[in-house]
């Protein structure tokens, strides 16, 4: 519980923030100015694609963090084993986080009108994002050889949901990533182009900040934070 409403602290904030800064909460039509000049004024109105990624990702967030919250609420019974954590963890983490590096420099070069190399961008974060499933197949296999079944234990059942959901997570963010791919193969890469390179970078970055947690919490560094947590909060 507390994990949770400190997730939903951090999302209100952000809320807060991003409303200020997007004048939702002006009122113009007592703004003091003139009446016939129409140019904009203060930040541009940010893109609906762009409020609809961020429901989605708060969206996500919260389910995850209730799948944390269950998790650390689970480990406090007698009957739970800890799942060791395969050392391909490490090389999945790095590819992932190549492939978030990738798409920032494909979104880098599409604004800056470098259309190839945003194309080869892309297509490496696809390659990068394509290891990363086929690195947790393994993962997964390596786990069940060594005797760590999916029913064995709660623990057991807890790693592979959770790193399923995640799995599940990046197989949509490259259905969306190779669609943009395929839009922007030979046409040159304009604005519309642009935001969907912008959005689906928006949404590896976050995947990637969800797996940094999810391998904090299976590495068991996340304990120590957990109980400070819950230490401030009592």
């Amino acid at each position: 519980m507390s994990v949770t409403l400190i997730f939903l602290a951090v999302i209100a904030a952000i809320a807060g923030w991003w409303l200020s800064q997007q004048r939702m909460l002006s009122k113009p039509w007592l703004e003091v100015g003139q009446h016939h000049d129409t140019r904009p004024q203060g930040p541009r109105p940010i893109e609906p694609a762009k409020i609809g990624l961020g429901v989605f990702l708060a969206v996500v967030g919260a389910l995850f963090t209730l799948f944390i919250s269950a998790y650390f609420m689970r480990m406090a019974s007698t009957d739970w084993w800890s799942t060791p954590m395969p050392k391909l963890l490490w090389l999945n983490t790095a590819v992932l986080a190549s492939g978030s590096l990738m798409l920032h420099a494909a979104k880098v070069s599409a604004e800056r009108h470098r259309d190839d190399a945003s194309r080869t961008a892309l297509i490496a974060a696809l390659a990068l994002g394509l290891a990363f499933l086929v690195g947790q197949v393994f993962a997964w296999r390596e786990l069940t050889d060594a005797g760590y079944l999916l029913t064995g234990n709660a623990a057991n059942s807890f790693f592979y949901m959770i790193t399923g959901m995640h799995g599940l997570h990046i197989i949509g963010g490259l259905i969306a990533l190779s669609r943009t791919i395929l839009a922007t193969r030979k046409d040159p890469i304009d604005a519309k182009a642009t935001l969907s390179i912008t959005l689906c970078a928006t949404y590896w970055h976050f995947m990637l900040a969800v797996w940094i947690v999810l391998f904090a919490l299976f590495s068991g560094w996340a304990n120590d934070f957990i109980d400070l947590c819950r230490q401030i909060l009592t």
